[in-house]
């Protein structure tokens, strides 16, 4: 693959993008080309910052608008390269988020005439910690490139309006033992032992549902790492249980981080990656007429985001932002991945409509 074609077929465009490999950490190859064909489009300034790619406008509309994606991927599951099938198209990114990506390509150098301004940024590193994430690197450093009135991000959303989303935090729960031979275990503390309590607490704990401007936010807590241990004949004197929470944008991150210190009370608790949710926003005029236009070609009502997304930075910096993008969410990252491919098209035609309404 050595060129995009966004003036072609929608759904060999989004076949071509998925298909290059852009896991996280990895994602130049992308970034070249969607600068390459960003620069096909005179009507765009394209600008670069590392496999971050901006092209924008500058026609002089009394509103600007930013339509954002993340170029990576989580781990290739040998689920490449795309096929089609019945009307699916199965592969890694097909939901989260080329799909997105593609589509927004598509319209960034097909309309050079929208009837607002328009910012495209397609960007890296999403889906790893907060602190490496492409579009927060903007922010600190061209916080001029993202000055919007309104943001979309091309999440997958099931071609429908997805509001706010939930905060996230991961944190290790750490245990310390004694070593000792594992012949005279009873002159040890077998740390790995005592994490069965953190095991316990979090198999009995209930999240909760929460409402949030009309919206729904289901919570998660679960354990998703555990580590300990240094040879077979050895009593562990360390081990850790590595948790991610998902809470409500009701609850900022320092609420989220007591709440896990209460839990696990007894326990040392170090937290590692954290970033707050966004409230829906949805009572914004801006937000109730994209509303309006994109649910007119798709149907349906606005739900709530129940992973992280960055309509969360946007939030913080005063930018009402909303989820909307091809792919079931419940799909994404799964080694069976796969999005409808009407749903790639009609996310197309809303977007379209509302950018030339």
């Amino acid at each position: 693959m050595t060129t995009l074609d966004p003036r072609g077929d929608l759904v060999a465009l989004t076949r071509a993008v998925c298909d290059v490999p852009s896991v996280s950490g990895d994602e130049t190859a992308l970034a070249d080309l969607v600068e390459a064909a960003l620069r096909t489009a005179d009507h765009l300034e394209v600008l670069r910052d590392g496999d971050a790619v901006v092209a924008r406008t500058h026609l002089g509309r009394p509103s600007r608008v930013v339509v954002a994606g993340h170029l990576d991927t989580v781990p290739v599951a040998d689920n490449l390269p795309t096929r089609l099938e019945d009307g699916w198209l199965w592969g890694r990114g097909t939901v989260d988020m080329l799909g997105g990506v593609a589509v927004a390509l598509a319209l960034a150098v097909r309309l050079e005439n929208p009837t607002r301004d328009v910012t495209w940024v397609f960007y890296d590193h999403e889906e790893v910690e907060a602190e490496l994430n492409g579009l927060g690197r903007l922010v600190r450093t061209h916080p001029d490139w993202l000055a919007c009135d309104f943001a979309v991000l091309g999440e997958p959303s099931n071609g429908g309006i997805e509001g706010g989303c939930n905060g996230t935090m991961r944190a290790e729960i750490r245990l310390h033992g004694v070593a000792a031979h594992s012949a005279r275990a009873w002159v040890g503390v077998n740390a790995i032992h005592a994490a069965g309590e953190v095991l316990r607490r979090l198999e009995a704990y209930e999240p909760r549902s929460v409402e949030v401007d009309g919206l729904v936010y289901r919570e998660s807590l679960n354990a998703v790492l555990m580590s300990g241990g240094t040879a077979t004949n050895v009593i562990p004197d360390r081990c850790v249980v590595t948790v991610n929470y998902r809470f409500a944008p009701s609850t900022d991150v320092a609420g989220a981080e007591q709440h896990l210190r209460e839990l696990f009370d007894g326990f040392e608790v170090v937290v590692t990656d954290a970033a707050p949710g966004a409230r829906p926003g949805l009572d914004h005029p801006a937000a109730a007429e994209f509303a309006r236009a994109v649910l007119a070609v798709t149907g349906g009502a606005p739900a709530p985001k129940y992973g992280w997304t960055d309509v969360a930075r946007f939030s913080a910096l005063g930018i009402p932002a909303v989820n909307f993008g091809p792919g079931d969410p419940l799909l994404a990252h799964k080694d069976d991945e796969r999005c409808p491919v009407d749903q790639i098209t009609s996310s197309y035609a809303a977007l379209r409509t509302w950018l030339t309404s």
